[in-house]
């Protein structure tokens, strides 16, 4: 889906943000940027969305010039307009693109449905709670199809129960869908749940340290985040940040 080669980004302050990042995506992953605040994750994921450019090396997309548009970016914050509906907010992309407004609205209508929030529509951000706007906010990012989402800590901000029940519903989209996720995050807990790989970087400058593997059949069942296989990759994944931290 996307290769990064030798990536750097040096902000004009002089600060060193990532240094010398090699990472290839493929097509249906679900990746984990895991490392504690200021690792360079966010810049990361940024320069993969085109919304800044590295410092050196580059960040190379299929041949066809498609896969390059074809982004979806959730950001920390639900960032919604606050004087439209819920459909709305998740047509807009689609309205951008030219798509009729009545035919936006319907294929809005469908994914905030999708991600829980039927009977929604035409609620205004003010009478959302916090989960409910960050579902709006999966909703706009998905409602054009993109074959490659970004989600910056998106859940970060949210209750522990919101964040379990927004971390299932992420997951099961996913495996409907197989898009590809590049899912940023702090969290040990969250990233053995969601990712099938987990790169684990390192302060700043950050760079990759290592690579941890999440296999399917460990993750096969509901019961997972209970089970003694997601206990003994949270270890593993746990020692590999404290490594990196060192």
């Amino acid at each position: 889906m996307a290769t990064l080669s030798g990536v750097a980004k040096r902000y004009g302050t002089g600060t060193l943000a990532v240094e010398g990042v090699d990472l290839a995506l493929a097509r249906g992953d679900f990746l984990a940027l895991l490392g504690p605040s200021g690792c360079g994750k966010s810049t990361l994921l940024r320069m993969i969305a085109g919304l800044i450019d590295p410092s050196e090396g580059s960040i190379a997309f299929p041949a066809d010039a498609a896969a390059r548009k074809s982004i979806g970016f959730v950001f920390q914050e639900p960032t919604l307009m606050p004087w439209a509906t819920a459909v709305r907010n998740v047509a807009l992309p689609l309205e951008l693109a030219g798509t009729p407004r009545r035919e936006a609205a319907l294929r809005a209508t469908d994914m905030l449905a999708r991600v829980g929030l039927a009977g929604f529509e035409n609620a205004y951000p003010r009478a959302l709670s916090g989960g409910m706007k960050m579902r709006v906010s999966i909703a706009r990012a998905l409602v054009t199809k993109p074959r490659l989402l970004l989600l910056d800590e998106p859940f970060a901000a949210l209750d522990e129960i919101t964040r379990f029940k927004l971390n299932q519903d992420l997951l099961q989209l996913w495996q409907a869908e197989r898009f590809t996720v590049v899912f940023v995050t702090h969290s040990v807990f969250e990233s053995v749940f969601l990712a099938e790989r987990i790169v684990v970087m390192a302060p700043r400058p950050g760079r990759i340290v290592t690579e941890l593997a999440v296999p399917a059949e460990d993750r096969a069942t509901p019961e997972f985040r209970t089970s003694a296989p997601y206990a003994a990759h949270c270890r593993e994944v746990s020692h590999a940040l404290e490594s990196a931290m060192a």
